[in-house]
């Protein structure tokens, strides 16, 4: 129960930060935003704010932002179609019924001639005494069919209406939200826990090694490394990492004394390349610090930008295999997993997964935001937009796409876990 709350805290962060980027963006470019949706599939929960509709729904897969003027949102109405008509104090329509299934006292009917819904805001049409009138159409018009009410979206509240510079940001900012969470997170367990110093103390000496053949001993402050002054961690694993099998005299400081000591590191293979040791393992201590933790949040965040990056180009190169990808499942269980750690832990869990989503969104792939960013740039060096019904069409092939390389990796992590 606590990996399934834990996992569902996480994922509904992730999808939330990166969603509400998209919500803010779309807000202020004045884009109208019909939805703001947490999962995918049958609507759990919904509630109306405004002219938006916010939803959960049951799928833990993803979430979405509906805006305005995307396909299959634009309402039109065609000659010859009978509508309802209620108007407001002005005379313009103030709701539109396109089924009769649904009567008020001061319905108008009218068989449409022509109708103008996104930019003149008009309809044409011939009334019940057959009378050729022209209404014109409030701008929060709501449309209903079915009885499900629609709030009118003027051309200027659509989303292509907009510069390239909103919609691009619009559309970046998902990704851009997940970093800024990062962030945040990172900073959060600076402050709770504490900033790691750093310092090179020696933690534990493990047994039959070359430190702990030569006396170092946990508590160990180490100073230098062949006369190199070391000051942190980083400095004292750079100094002995490519010295496999060269003696290095080492001085470090033992409760304010001075001790030197010469130590051979020995080669440790591994997959990502050989490197020298000399058997000592690092527990950094922390010191609270206020401003240090939003350093914190911003080392950690650019590092595992980095590392992500890097084991993507290790993917792309095809020194990983899509067996090592994981979907929900993988990362269900290895939340399961980090849970046992500590809250800590799975903050730094959480941080890395949002740099990741973040990351994965940005890359130029049909149906993702660094595709739809893709045309965008396209756009702003042809100097006019792509055509809608291609840039559809290539978005829905990179839909499917994505749902087969989602089976298979779900499919995999079955595997993996279960069997």
């Amino acid at each position: 129960m606590e990996t399934v709350i834990s996992f569902i805290i996480i994922f509904g962060a992730l999808v939330f930060f990166h969603e509400l980027g998209h919500f803010l963006f779309a807000k202020r470019a004045g884009i109208l935003v019909r939805e703001f949706a947490i999962g995918m599939g049958p609507k759990i929960l919904a509630i109306t704010k405004g002219e938006t509709l916010y939803t959960i729904r049951l799928l833990p897969i993803g979430g979405y932002v509906r805006m305005a003027g995307e396909d299959l949102d634009r309402i039109v109405i065609q000659a010859g179609h009978r509508i309802g008509v209620l108007l407001n104090d002005e005379g313009q329509a103030q709701k539109i019924i396109l089924n009769q299934k649904t009567m008020y006292p001061d319905i108008m009917f009218l068989e449409v001639e022509e109708a103008d819904l996104e930019k003149a805001l008009y309809i044409k049409g011939y009334d019940e005494e057959d009378q050729f009138v022209r209404l014109e159409v409030a701008r929060n018009a709501v449309i209903e069919e079915n009885g499900t009410e629609t709030v009118l979206a003027p051309f200027d509240r659509q989303f292509d209406s907009k510069s390239l510079g909103h919609r691009f940001m619009t559309i970046f900012a998902g990704p851009l939200f997940n970093f800024i969470l990062a962030f945040f997170i990172f900073t959060a367990i600076g402050l709770l826990q504490g900033v790691p110093t750093n310092e090179p103390v020696i933690a534990e000496v493990t047994d039959d090694s070359p430190a702990q053949e030569a006396g170092m001993q946990a508590g160990d402050l180490v100073t230098e490394v062949e006369g190199k002054t070391i000051t942190t961690w980083n400095d004292l694993v750079e100094s002995v990492q490519d010295e496999a099998g060269t003696p290095l005299d080492f001085r470090v400081d033992r409760d304010g004394e001075p001790i030197e000591f010469t130590i051979t590191p020995e080669l440790l293979e591994q997959e990502q390349g050989n490197i020298g040791v000399i058997g000592v393992l690092y527990n950094s201590p922390t010191e609270k610090d206020f401003f240090g933790s939003f350093a914190y949040g911003a080392e950690q965040t650019v590092f595992w930008f980095k590392e992500i990056f890097r084991l993507l180009g290790m993917l792309v190169t095809g020194q990983f295999t899509i067996d090592a990808l994981s979907g929900p499942v993988g990362i269900y269980k290895t939340t399961e997993q980090v849970a046992q750690y500590g809250i800590f832990t799975l903050m730094s869990w959480a941080g890395m997964l949002s740099i990741n989503l973040g990351i994965m969104n940005l890359l130029p792939l049909p149906a993702l935001d660094g595709g739809r960013l893709m045309f965008f740039v396209l756009e702003a060096l042809r100097g006019k937009p792509v055509d809608r019904q291609k840039e559809g069409m290539v978005h829905f092939v990179g839909i499917m796409l994505l749902m087969l390389l989602m089976i298979v990796v779900t499919w995999n992590d079955i595997q993996k876990f279960f069997f």
